[in-house]
């Protein structure tokens, strides 16, 4: 399958050289102080930095100051001033770059892993590509060039799980032939709808849970890393939240941390892990709460779920951070005009999966192993051999991007979802990429 697969088209690869995000390990907590009585006026936040920060004053002012959840979700996704919503964040004149953008290999080894897997359990159709948080739309354009080759007359659709109304039409333009938008009032799941240029169907969709029921193949590239986190501390045997406040007067940020006079409700029922041995950490119920939507589609509807992201298994403790114009950013300055971002727990993941319902999951595994393990060394080669002299460079490059111990490679990681029931069939035929 993958040397046959390997026999795909080309088209010149992007690598923008010292954009990548910067590979940050464990550090101590922010600094934060104990929480105080409300300040009043405070130049530097008058002065403003637009609505967002307006409004994210006027609401601490009126009700006390804010998870760094409550803050991140707002700043990324408030429908008026969301850093994701109204623009293109991506690529060399955006804030940062992601695998997809940087070379071709990626996007396609991905489609083969896809369909190598799909192929084992044997070949169900119709089925579904699931995508959450699409970005651009690159990756998956690049898997559905590869499904569409090796699907073997097998039904699809595609279906995009996005918030943003910039980046579903965005999306749309890069692998659809025509799209619409669906009238407000129709009450369908899905708000847009396209076909690409060989007549698969593709639906944008605002949550996971409007996707129709049905086999599915689901992909989350650098999607769990944007969603929001708390961050606790523990304080004489009992966890605290760190907290977001307005700055105080003489200070050069809008906003600044705080800690928790007492336990605040996430702090009250969370319970780590077993083994936990960290006194500060970041806590993302959402990424539970979608964890346990997908493990629960896995179980019930079959298919296959493949994470792509950034992060550690359970050993960092301050990785809450900002990136604009590819530099880190501090995340309470400007807030709205930065991206922001944290490492995913993969153990919260994977503990989250397999305790909430029948999955078996593979991982997580370093970006650079899982694309060496897929050949991409054989794929990479054969772009080479047909490439112009003046793209080798660029083409070799990206991959290396990718790949690097240094740089991207072992700071991705990759970590699958399979139904339980499939556990024992996964031991005699192992998964690609993983093993």
């Amino acid at each position: 399958m993958l040397r046959e697969a390997l026999r795909i088209g080309s088209r010149r690869c992007y690598s923008y050289k010292s954009v990548r995000r910067p590979n940050l390990g464990a550090s101590s907590a922010p600094k934060v102080e104990p929480a105080k009585e409300q300040p009043g006026s405070s130049p530097a936040v008058e002065n403003g930095h637009g609505s967002l920060a307006k409004q994210l004053r006027a609401k601490i002012l009126a009700t006390g100051p804010i998870p760094v959840a409550e803050y991140m979700r707002e700043v990324l996704t408030n429908p008026q001033a969301g850093y994701y919503m109204n623009r293109d964040v991506f690529g060399r004149e955006g804030d940062f770059i992601t695998s997809p953008e940087i070379s071709q290999i990626f996007g396609e080894l991905v489609g083969i892993w896809l369909v190598s897997e799909w192929r084992k359990m044997g070949s169900p159709s119709p089925f579904q590509v699931v995508e959450l948080g699409p970005g651009r739309g690159t990756l998956a354009r690049d898997v559905l060039k590869v499904i569409t080759k090796f699907k073997a007359g097998a039904e699809f659709s595609m279906h995009m799980v996005e918030v943003s109304p910039f980046l579903s039409k965005s999306q749309a333009q890069r692998f659809c032939y025509t799209h619409n938008t669906v009238p407000e009032d129709s009450q369908l799941p899905h708000y847009q709808v396209g076909t690409t240029a060989t007549g698969t169907k593709a639906f944008w969709h605002r949550r996971l849970e409007d996707v129709p029921q049905g086999f599915s193949l689901v992909l989350a590239h650098e999607f769990f890393d944007a969603l929001p986190v708390h961050k606790l501390q523990q304080v004489d045997g009992k966890w605290q939240e760190v907290l977001i406040d307005v700055a105080s007067e003489g200070e050069q940020l809008d906003f600044r941390y705080v800690l928790s006079r007492s336990q605040t409700p996430v702090s009250s029922v969370f319970r780590p892990m077993p083994g936990e041995t960290r006194a500060c950490l970041e806590y993302s119920l959402e990424t539970e709460r979608q964890v346990g939507i997908l493990a629960e589609r896995i179980e019930r509807d079959g298919g296959i779920a493949l994470i792509m992201d950034y992060g550690h298994f359970g050993e960092k403790t301050d990785t809450f951070r900002a990136f604009k114009q590819h530099q880190l950013h501090n995340p309470l300055l400007e807030p709205g005009s930065a991206d922001l971002t944290a490492d995913v727990d993969f153990k919260l993941v994977r503990h989250t999966a397999e305790t909430r319902s029948n999955v078996h999951c593979c991982g997580p595994v370093e970006q650079g192993l899982f694309l060496q393990r897929m050949q991409g060394e054989a794929r990479l080669e054969q772009l080479l051999a047909h490439a112009l002299p003046e793209n080798q460079d660029i083409i070799r490059s990206g991959y290396q991007m990718l790949t690097d111990q240094d740089q991207m490679g072992s700071r991705f990681k990759f970590l699958a979802m399979f139904p339980g029931v499939l556990a024992s069939h996964l031991d005699k035929y192992p998964v690609v990429g993983f093993s």
